[in-house]
C-alpha cells in the first residue's frame, strides 16, 4: 500500500466500528507510527508505506476500534503545553481540567513561592500546569494508587519543575492531613461520577481506572473530605479550587461555605459550572 492508501484503511476501519471523530484519531496513530504530519502524509501519501510501521499503524488502529483511549495508545497526551505521559491506570488529562488550574492560578497571582497541595493528582496535570503558571510556587502533588503515582513521578520528572513532589497519600483519611498546615492553595480534580453511573459512561472512558472516576453514591464524596479536612490546613487568605461534575457546583459551594469566602463558579466552553474556587478568610 502507498501511505495514503494505509492512512485511508486504518480511518475505514475507525469509521466501521463508530468512533467519535475517525479522520483526527486516525491521523494521531498515523503520525505515532510513521512520524509524519499530516502535512507530510499529504505531501507523501503516494510513495510505498513501510511494513514495519504499516503493521504498527494497523495495530493501534484495530485497538482504537476496539475501545482503547487514544491517549493511552499513544501513550502521551498534551495538556496546556506540557506533553504528560499517560495510559492504563491514570485518569486521562482533559481540556476542562485546564479551567481549574486556570482559576487556581488566577487566586495565587501576586504570592511568592505559594504552598499548594494537589488532592487526587493522577497523571501531575493541575500540579504541573499550575507550576508552569507559577514557576515559584512549591506543590505536592497527593496520590493513593501505584499506577498513577508511576505516571506522575514520571511527568514530573520529564517536566523538570523542581518545585513539585510527588506524596504517596489516601486524600480520604484525616490522618494525611496531619503533615500540613499554612498552605497557600488546595487545587483538586477528584473523582466525582455517581458510582451508580459509571457503566453508562462512554466506553471510552469505563477503560480508565473506576478509582479516578467513583466519586461514591451522589459523586460528592471526595468534596466533603476537601472540606472537613483539608480546607482547615489553608492559612488565612489561602484559596481552594476544584473541578466539579454538571449540576454539583450549587452542593460543593455549600459544602465549602463554611471554611470558604468570595465563592465563584467557573463555566467550561459548553456553559457548564465547572470549577468551584474561594478564599478562606483572613480573620
Amino acid at each position: 500500500m502507498t501511505l495514503g492508501e494505509l492512512y485511508r484503511a486504518g480511518k475505514k476501519q475507525l469509521e466501521d466500528a463508530g468512533t467519535d471523530s475517525p479522520q483526527f484519531d486516525a491521523g494521531c496513530l498515523f503520525q505515532k507510527a510513521f512520524g509524519l504530519t499530516p502535512e507530510q502524509r499529504i505531501l507523501h501519501s503516494r510513495e510505498p508505506a513501510g511494513a514495519e510501521e504499516s503493521e504498527r499503524y494497523l495495530c493501534m488502529a484495530r485497538e482504537r476500534a476496539e475501545g482503547r483511549p487514544l491517549q493511552y495508545i499513544l501513550g502521551e497526551w498534551p495538556f496546556l503545553g506540557l506533553m504528560l505521559k499517560v495510559g492504563e491506570g491514570v485518569l486521562i488529562p482533559r481540556e476542562d481540567t485546564e479551567l481549574l488550574v486556570r482559576a487556581a492560578a488566577r487566586r495565587l497571582k501576586g504570592t511568592a513561592a505559594p504552598r499548594v497541595l494537589d488532592l487526587c493528582a493522577g497523571s501531575g496535570a493541575v500540579a504541573l500546569g499550575l507550576a508552569s503558571l507559577l514557576p515559584g510556587a512549591r506543590i505536592c502533588a497527593a496520590e493513593k494508587y501505584p499506577a498513577a503515582l508511576s505516571y506522575l513521578r514520571e511527568n514530573i520528572r520529564c517536566a523538570g519543575f523542581p518545585g513539585v513532589e510527588a506524596r504517596e497519600m489516601d486524600v480520604l483519611a484525616s490522618a494525611s492531613a496531619e503533615d500540613f498546615s499554612g498552605l497557600g492553595g488546595i487545587v483538586s480534580n477528584p473523582p466525582y461520577v455517581r458510582g451508580r453511573e459509571i457503566s453508562s459512561l462512554q466506553r471510552e472512558v469505563r477503560r480508565e481506572p473506576r478509582e479516578a472516576l467513583d466519586g461514591g453514591a451522589d459523586g460528592l464524596d471526595f468534596y466533603r473530605a476537601i472540606a472537613k479536612i483539608w480546607l482547615p490546613k489553608l492559612k488565612p487568605g489561602g484559596i481552594a479550587a476544584v473541578e466539579v461534575g454538571g449540576g454539583q457546583a450549587p452542593a460543593v459551594r455549600e459544602l465549602f461555605a463554611g471554611g470558604l469566602e468570595d465563592i465563584e463558579t467557573c463555566r467550561d466552553f459548553g456553559g457548564t459550572e465547572r470549577v468551584v474556587a474561594g478564599r478562606r478568610p483572613k480573620t
